[in-house]
């Protein structure tokens, strides 16, 4: 019966003999040689055959049984015969000018595809954070060449490259991140944009934006786009038109009774039909004690009818209806809401028409969040923008470079 090398076998590394294994208190030693073969020259492409010397090169490779794991490679130095020229044997699991394996590169590429702090990937694959970042600036990411049917655009607490906010673009329809720009200024959104043709911006049908003005003046730049405003950021100026009216009435009363209205502002914004009967009663008692806050309690419950209406022409008939309402109350802490609700009522309407939100690009920012703060955050925005579309850039192109 033929004898098997299993161990050889179990390393995984083609075309390598094991020649013994050290186990020790903080490491495993492999011992490795192979087999002699031709090579050619790098200088003259000769073929060479012989051998000027040999060197025992250590190695990193991953973790065995939870301890680092080093090769110890018998590696062969050639010298060609017709120019003098003297190189190494090349291996395909080392690349050059590296103390570590090919597959522990791979590996500490993927980690940091994963919401993992450089120092924990650093800690796992027994190299130093630095070396961990030249590595990963080894990965390219550049733009799409192309743009999605319904971008979203949103900006996050970046605090990089200068910049105290950052900008994120998304694909809505898709779930995916397009893009990562340093700054949510309207002159370097404009630049970004206009790099990409008229042909490709009329691709863009749809436009999904907070209540930021320079979002909506960039949308001019998509002749075919509907302008959608998220339905969250409408939604919060009633939301907040209410809190801030019931703050103001339980300035007025005692301690105990301030803190009762306090307790249980959620019964003001629930939806009526929904309460129980219990905190029915709660509701009624609160609304006795102040005419404002009973007349923004009813604007509250006139907005949810509109925010539940079906059809374009429902809503709008509905929001005309609200708005007026809202005029003739003349509650001051309105004031904002009605101003906020005219100035973006076109897109407001639109999102009955066009049934996207934000929702995946307010979920991807708090994903930066995390990612920020498991790496105590970050300076350089390009690391910044790589490290997000290599955790969260499902369909960006990655070009990586190999380790030389």
């Amino acid at each position: 019966m033929l004898h098997k090398d299993y161990t050889t076998q179990l390393l995984g590394i083609a075309n390598v003999s094991v020649d013994k294994i050290e186990k020790k208190d903080d490491a495993t030693y492999i011992f490795l040689s192979t087999e002699k073969a031709q090579q050619i020259c790098p200088s003259c492409a000769n073929t060479v055959l012989h051998i000027h010397d040999y060197r025992m090169q250590k190695i990193k490779d991953l973790s065995f049984h939870g301890k680092p794991c080093y090769l110890i490679l018998r590696k062969r130095r050639y010298v060609c015969k017709h120019c003098g020229k003297r190189f190494s044997e090349k291996y395909a699991f080392l690349p050059r000018y590296c103390h570590f394996t090919q597959r522990v590169y791979l590996s500490i590429l993927n980690s940091m595809s994963k919401t993992m702090s450089c120092k924990n990937i650093a800690a796992v694959h027994n190299v130093s954070p630095a070396t961990v970042m030249r590595i990963f600036a080894l990965c390219a990411y550049p733009t799409r060449p192309q743009l999605p049917e319904v971008l979203g655009i949103d900006e996050f607490k970046g605090n990089t490259g200068g910049e105290k906010y950052n900008c994120i673009l998304t694909d809505i329809a898709r779930r995916e991140v397009v893009n990562i720009l340093p700054s949510r200024k309207k002159e370097q959104m404009r630049e970004y944009f206009r790099r990409y043709s008229r042909a490709e911006r009329e691709k863009v049908k749809v436009f999904v934006c907070d209540m930021w003005k320079d979002y909506r003046d960039i949308s001019l730049l998509f002749p075919n786009a509907v302008l959608v405003t998220d339905k969250y950021h409408w939604v919060r100026q009633v939301i907040w038109a209410v809190e801030k009216v019931r703050k103001r009435v339980q300035k007025q009363f005692p301690k105990n009774k301030r803190l009762h209205f306090k307790r249980n502002k959620y019964i003001l914004l629930a939806y009526q039909e929904k309460l129980e009967v219990e905190d029915g009663l709660v509701l009624k008692y609160m609304l006795n004690q102040n005419t404002d806050l009973y007349h923004a309690w009813q604007l509250k419950e006139m907005f949810y009818a509109f925010k539940d209406s079906t059809t374009y022409a429902e809503a709008a008939k509905r929001l005309k209806e609200f708005l007026l309402a809202a005029e003739q109350t003349e509650i001051p802490e309105f004031k904002d809401c009605i101003t906020a609700m005219h100035n973006w009522s076109k897109s407001i309407l639109n999102s009955f028409k066009y049934r996207y939100t934000n929702a995946f690009t307010e979920g991807m920012n708090n994903n930066i969040k995390v990612l920020k703060r498991i790496a105590y955050g970050y300076r350089n925005f390009n690391n910044f923008r790589n490290r997000i579309l290599c955790v969260y850039g499902k369909a960006t192109e990655i070009g990586r470079a190999s380790c030389r």
